[in-house]
């Protein structure tokens, strides 16, 4: 049974309706997307650029700075903001585009997400809008004008903050009701002047009616009332009221392209999308907006000089029915909402004694929460083009994401981030969910589902990769995902697991799994060659496209992922069998399908093949170059691809098998028949327990080997978790000779010095959460085999031992310091940013980067990438529970 006002409303609604139907969808970077490309050469990023999004019309959703809209983005609810000096509102972040940049895209803001329950009945968020000039061109320029091997010139670096000359604006709603939100600005001056501030609460109605569909023929409508209500009626959604607390005036235009501004064409209206813009920054003078107080889209001015070191408070309230005193009890509403936050908190943090901790944690889950967004795009009318347009480009229809017009997605769905990545990317999404499992089980269950529906899923069964190329390979991580999240909601619902869920899920992994089987082991040996695979530059070629001179690659990470998934599907297709014992079958065709895949993996091409992913001589996993003159070369690259193969682990409970004694017995007929296979599984006796056995790629000594390595702090262990590439090669780059030329691969720990996959990330040596988080997963389980007696030397030749578990905890919180603040209150994310690290402004809030430094934890590429980095709440929770576990054990021990 739910306890506490916001277990309550989730229990009342699975689905994104409900308490869940408005809420924070709206990405902030529409422009530069796929979705909106239009161009004849494919290029999103110049088809509507940061200038060209305040004038145009977005035709598959909207952005905006603290965005809220209901959940199929019909109305959108954000805020704007002017300095007085800008030259354009502060309508959405700036970012440079991929080619503006030395390392690609990059968001050039300042704002943090610090609080969201999962219904978002309470949201909070910070942006912070310097008083002078906004560095646009300063930032363009210096980025231009640096080179790979130069740090990114960050906003911090501009020193539009260094005289805290700047407003920190905190963006909070809270629900009074399921269609009742209000909303709050609360702006304060940090500088040591008085300055003044125009806030621009906005609404806006998605523009679906200007592109020549019946079904949306009918234009919704805003009316102002005096300067404190905007009425706002749309078919879908009945009617609304959006009241102001004592606006100075209220703004309307619509929300339509200025063909005359960008293209030099004819309007459809008097008062385009960036009416509102002109009219602020011309202090009235332009006469761009209506009149009469109507329109698709409007805004109410609220300008206020706020004295140095205070702040003021702007407040409205959007509600689906009239209020004679809609400001009355707001403060108590908001106060409410936060305890109620505080408490379902409070829950899941039970064991989290550490202040800082529990903070960093918090706003992991924030910015989890507020990066849902509304997806939508219906690939064939972006390939055909829309009826009341202009026709695209006939390229298109063989280009980009031509083969998946069956997809149609108008979902919420979790974005990696709502700046540099406002779309899925599929292995990130499943790293996404466990986390979110933990504050909303039902919305991360949806949320693998979606990518497995009909109308996601090619009908060849492979799962779209991200919208620039769906038709690359992410790593086959749904199935580990799919257990992780049914584990921890079985273990919110008292033990009890969603079977139902994990049947559904079942049937489309079976599916992808067999594409995977076809498409990517073409030889038919069990050896796979996934390409990309998520992994960016981390190798010696661009894998995402043909290996040079036809030569063909067999990867360590795509095998060692493809053993996973099998284990995955083994051990969902049990715990199925539990319940209906017709899924034996599975279990036992995916338990020998993993036993021909590791015995693949031990020698390519059988007995006599000369050639192994296994080298003898490093004691390492490879992968494997084969040439068409019959020539097969080991690509010596000691990086994660040879980690890989440790995450092919599971455990065979004999307390199951019992109870699914078909599966028992051809588990027992293949130990008795197959000595081939059967070695290649460990067994255990467990006195009172039975005979445990291990499923693993790695066992005994390879094992042994690979945590070795993996565990030296002079090759792949770092103070801040395990690189992607071992610190060996920074003095040994590797190279490849080919026609002349030589490819290298050298140790670089930050940002990437390749274009590869446009060169915005980099595998060779920083730290990635997904992959040290599966480490950490992984080694878990091995302790759960080989318990409290199997050693191992932690770090490499420290001379000190400890078990698995212990291993697998100190590269937790190895990976926790890089956002925990240490002796000198600084955190390693910020790195020599001394404003970042001293001003408590600052250095209370937490930005989840991308990646991370591999020498020295500082954050690099992404800044507010909390999808997948998210994993930091999960592992916090993990090193406290197993905290309080010891605890208590000794406590119990010393009571004897």
């Amino acid at each position: 049974m739910a306890h506490g006002a916001e277990k309550v409303r989730l229990s009342l609604q699975k689905e994104n309706k409900g308490w869940k139907k408005w809420g924070p969808y709206l990405s902030e970077r529409q422009w530069g997307t796929v979705r909106e490309d239009y161009s004849g050469n494919g290029d999103a990023w110049n088809y509507i650029t940061h200038e060209m999004a305040l004038s145009k019309a977005y035709r598959w959703g909207e952005d905006g700075i603290g965005g809220f809209s209901d959940n199929k983005q019909h109305i959108c609810l954000s805020f704007g903001f002017w300095n007085h000096k800008d030259k354009i509102l502060k309508e959405r972040v700036f970012g440079l585009t991929n080619r503006e940049s030395n390392h690609g895209e990059d968001v050039k803001e300042m704002y943090y997400y610090l609080d969201s329950t999962p219904t978002h009945s309470y949201t909070k968020m910070l942006y912070k809008y310097p008083q002078e000039l906004f560095p646009y061109e300063k930032l363009r320029q210096e980025n231009g004008r640096r080179g790979k091997a130069d740090p990114e010139y960050e906003i911090m670096d501009t020193g539009v903050f260094e005289k805290d000359e700047y407003f920190d604006i905190f963006i909070e709603h809270a629900k009074a009701d399921e269609e009742d939100i209000l909303m709050k600005v609360t702006v304060f001056n940090r500088g040591p002047e008085d300055a003044p501030i125009t806030v621009l609460p906005t609404i806006m109605f998605r523009n679906t009616w200007s592109w020549g569909y019946e079904a949306f023929n009918y234009k919704p409508i805003m009316n102002g009332i005096s300067n404190r209500l905007i009425e706002v009626t749309h078919r879908k959604h009945g009617k609304y009221n959006m009241y102001l607390d004592n606006a100075d005036e209220l703004l309307f235009c619509e929300n339509e392209t200025n063909f005359k501004k960008l293209y030099g064409t004819a309007n459809n209206t008097a008062y385009p999308k960036d009416g509102i813009n002109d009219y602020i920054v011309s202090s009235g003078k332009s006469n761009t907006v209506n009149p009469n107080h109507i329109g698709t889209k409007a805004s109410a001015r609220f300008t206020k000089t706020i004295k140095a070191g205070e702040s003021a408070v702007f407040r409205l309230r959007y509600v689906n029915h009239s209020i004679s005193e809609p400001f009355g009890g707001f403060e108590d509403l908001f106060a409410k909402r936060i305890r109620e936050a505080d408490d379902f908190y409070d829950d899941i943090q039970k064991d989290v004694s550490n202040s800082d901790l529990r903070s960093i944690q918090r706003q992991a889950y924030a910015g989890m929460l507020w990066s849902k967004q509304f997806y939508y795009y219906n690939v064939y009318e972006w390939l055909k083009g829309d009826p009341a347009q202009p026709g695209p480009n006939q390229g298109r229809k063989w280009g980009r994401n031509s083969g998946w017009k069956h997809l149609y997605a108008a979902n919420i769905i979790s974005m990696p981030d709502k700046w540099e990545y406002p779309w899925f990317a599929a292995w990130d999404l499943a790293f996404h969910c466990v986390p979110l499992a933990r504050v909303d089980a039902d919305f991360a269950k949806r949320q693998l589902e979606i990518l497995l529906r009909e109308y996601y899923m090619h009908p060849n069964g492979q799962i779209p990769a991200y919208e620039w190329n769906f038709s690359d390979v992410n790593p086959p991580v749904h199935g580990w995902a799919t257990w992780k999240v049914y584990e921890i909601d079985r273990e919110q619902n008292n033990g009890i697991g969603d079977i139902q869920f994990l049947e559904k899920i079942f049937h489309k992994l079976l599916l992808n799994f067999t594409w995977w089987v076809n498409q990517k082991d073409d030889t038919g040996n069990n050896i796979f060659s996934g390409g990309f695979l998520g992994l960016d530059n981390i190798g010696v070629f661009d894998r995402s496209t043909p290996m040079p001179f036809g030569g063909k690659l067999q990867q360590a990470d795509a095998t060692g992922w493809m053993a996973m998934y099998t284990l995955n599907m083994l051990r969902i297709s049990v715990e199925i069998a539990l319940v209906h014992p017709v899924y034996q079958d599975m279990a036992s065709k995916f338990f020998e399908h993993f036993l021909h895949i590791a015995g693949a993996m031990e020698s390519i091409g059988g007995k006599n093949s000369s050639i192994s992913l296994w080298d003898e001589e490093d004691q390492f996993y490879y992968d494997v170059i084969h040439i068409p003159n019959g020539q097969s070369i080991l690509l010596k690259v000691r990086s994660i691809v040879g980690l890989i193969p440790l995450f092919a682990v599971e455990i065979l409970d004999p307390q199951n098998l019992d109870k699914l004694p078909m599966f028992k017995r051809r588990v027992e007929w293949v130990l008795a028949n197959r000595p081939d296979l059967a070695r290649l599984i460990s067994r255990w006796f467990e006195s009172g327990k039975g005979e445990n056995r291990l499923l693993s790629i790695l066992r005994g000594h390879r094992m042994k080997m690979i945590m070795k390595r993996m565990l030296d702090e002079t090759e792949f262990l770092s103070d801040f978790g395990v690189r992607a590439l071992s610190k060996y090669h920074e003095d040994n780059p590797y190279k490849f000779y080919i026609n002349g030329e030589v490819l290298q691969v050298d140790y670089t720990p930050a940002e990437a010095l390749t274009d590869i996959m446009g060169g915005n990330s980099n595998w060779r040596g920083p730290i990635w959460f997904p992959l040290n988080y599966l480490i950490f997963d992984s080694l878990m389980k091995f302790h759960a085999y080989y318990g409290e007696d199997f050693m191992v030397e932690y770090p490499t030749n420290s001379g000190n031992l400890a078990t698995i578990k212990d291993a697998a905890m100190a590269i937790a919180c190895r990976l926790i310091d890089i956002f925990k603040k240490d002796t000198e209150g600084n955190r390693a994310v910020y790195g020599h940013d001394e404003k970042m690290q001293r001003d408590s402004n600052f250095n209370d809030h937490v930005l989840f980067y991308e990646y991370f430094h591999g020498d020295n934890g500082r954050g690099c590429g992404a800044s507010h990438q909390t999808g997948w980095t998210g994993l930091v709440a999960e592992l916090i929770l993990k090193t406290a529970s197993e905290t309080v576990k010891e605890t208590q054990k000794q406590e119990l021990e010393i009571s004897k």
